[in-house]
């Protein structure tokens, strides 16, 4: 018999049509020889179950189809793709099966290296092995070992000794800040000053929220003295005649003022204030501080020097108090001829508040610095979205360094306990517990406040750029000065000693990143 054809007869014989898969199976195919009569014998045919009648597949069961639509997924390449993530899954929901919910398994935080205040642990560790410490070899004796090879720095100042040619008008600037930033301001004036041929008027102090110190020029400087040095370079009076004062009606707030925008080039001052004091004949400049850029010409530079270095001198009290300080500490620094160390140490209530730092004193210093930002920068610190990471400030080294880590890094560079320390610094925030691990380590230990008797200190007590001039006057004449924050003061201070020194000044800078790595680790020596 022929298979059935569906197309129309067109005379020519048709292909037979492909068995039935079913008939591929080797059980179904013995099966059917066996039942279909062929040569064998009757005795060994098998008659087919009743079940089944011809042409009949089994029924497939829920088990069957689930694997074939399994492996039917499989073998396809993109089935192992949605496969992999349904068996990761099954093991997660398995796995959380054999955990008894009960147990919460704990996650440890482990701060970054250096991110954490642990000086005080530190401390108390290599305390017996300081207290043992019989070594004869102090630093201060051998910190000249090494002999500068520079040659002799020179002063690039040279005073005129020519007549200054007629003025062009009058320079008035306020000074802002305490007494290093203003004592930038007067540096820039008298520059100024004398690159425009203008008459400087002294420098008016502005009066600060935080330094809240209310004097002059004329008492913190020797006023004639800086009138005096500038005489064949800049002319100086110390008020505006009142025949142009007439023209503004006796009021400042009439006259002109030029807001100028920080590290201002010497071009500008040429470009757009010189036309304007040859106008006006008196110009206001404020504020004063960092208006003027440090690539100027060295005629500019050289002014700025001479005033500096040469004509701003302290004012008869202040030097005369600060010189007997000095006198005070060589004498209790016989054991080492007569030289000691100064330090200016920042570790104020305002410049921690301001850092943002975390220390060791819990919830009361959180709550006194928080006053303390509110007091001085209201809102600064509160803004939304202002994030604030202390750890992160501490492991970028711009953390304020506390007394006690002042005095570890000190002993770990070879200075002994018998060293003499002339200490510079504001009131120290929570000084009686801060304070005592560095007298500890360094006993001989002085500040202004020790040295002097109050009756001494009484005329400078309420006023900070005074009391800070004092500090100024010690650290310039100390062996060496340690700085360990930056700022104008130490600033001022690194070019006047090399200024007095011919370069040969020693000065020691602490890198405060590497620093907090070593404070931080428990196994150092």
């Amino acid at each position: 018999m022929h298979a059935y054809n569906r197309l129309p007869s067109s005379g020519h014989s048709s292909p037979s049509t492909p068995s039935s898969p079913r008939s591929r199976s080797p059980r179904l195919r013995s099966s059917s020889n066996s039942g279909g009569g062929g040569g064998g014998s009757g005795g060994g045919r098998v008659k087919p179950s009743a079940r089944f009648t011809s042409g009949q597949q089994p029924p497939r069961t829920l088990a069957n189809r689930i694997t074939g639509a399994i492996l039917s997924v499989l073998v396809r390449r993109q089935g192992i793709f949605l496969f992999a993530p349904l068996l990761y899954i099954a093991g997660i929901l398995f796995y959380m099966g054999t955990v008894p919910f009960d147990v919460v398994p704990i996650i440890r935080h482990r701060p970054a290296p250096g991110s954490v205040y642990r000086s005080p642990q530190l401390y108390d560790k290599l305390r017996p092995e300081m207290n043992s410490d019989n070594s004869t070899a102090d630093a201060i004796s051998t910190i000249w070992k090494n002999s500068y090879r520079g040659g002799e720095w020179r002063p690039c100042i040279n005073k005129s000794s020519g007549e200054i040619p007629e003025s062009n008008g009058y320079l008035y600037i306020e000074a802002n800040g305490g007494l290093n930033q203003q004592r930038t301001s007067i540096c820039n004036a008298v520059a100024v000053a004398g690159f425009l041929n203008a008459t400087l008027v002294i420098p008016h102090f502005h009066f600060h929220s935080i330094w809240r110190d209310p004097s002059k020029f004329g008492e913190i400087y020797d006023e004639d003295f800086f009138v005096k040095t500038l005489a064949n370079d800049v002319r100086v009076v110390d008020k505006i005649p009142d025949y142009i004062m007439q023209r503004f009606g006796y009021n400042m707030s009439n006259v002109y003022n030029f807001k100028i925008k920080a590290w201002s080039s010497i071009s500008y001052y040429r470009d757009t204030v010189h036309p304007k004091l040859l106008e006006e004949k008196l110009i206001r400049i404020s504020p004063f501080a960092n208006r003027l850029s440090f690539d100027a010409p060295p005629a500019v530079q050289q002014l700025r020097c001479l005033a500096n270095y040469e004509a701003l001198r302290f004012s008869n009290p202040i030097l005369s108090l600060g010189e007997t300080l000095v006198s005070r500490m060589k004498e209790r620094s016989a054991n080492n001829s007569g030289k000691y160390i100064s330090v200016h140490l920042r570790y104020e209530e305002d410049m921690v508040a301001f850092s943002c730092c975390m220390y060791d004193g819990g919830g009361e210093e959180k709550r006194d610095m928080d006053a303390a930002r509110e007091r001085g920068w209201k809102g600064k610190f509160t803004k939304p979205g202002r994030v604030i990471r202390p750890g992160a400030i501490r492991i970028n080294g711009k953390c304020p360094l506390t007394p006690l880590e002042v005095g570890l890094m000190l002993r770990g560079m070879g200075f002994d306990k018998v060293t003499s320390i002339y200490l510079a610094s504001g009131k120290i925030y929570d000084s009686e517990r801060h304070m005592k691990p560095l007298l500890e380590m360094f006993p001989l230990l002085q500040t202004k406040e020790m040295l002097a008797s109050p009756e001494e200190l009484g005329p400078f007590q309420n006023y900070s750029s005074r009391m800070a001039a004092i500090d100024y006057t010690v650290c310039l004449h100390s062996e060496v000065f340690v700085t360990t924050q930056g700022g104008n003061f130490p600033h001022f201070l690194l070019g006047h000693r090399r200024y007095l020194y011919g370069g040969h000044s020693r000065t020691i800078r602490p890198d405060k990143r590497k620093l907090a790595l070593l404070y931080d680790n428990p196994n150092i020596g």
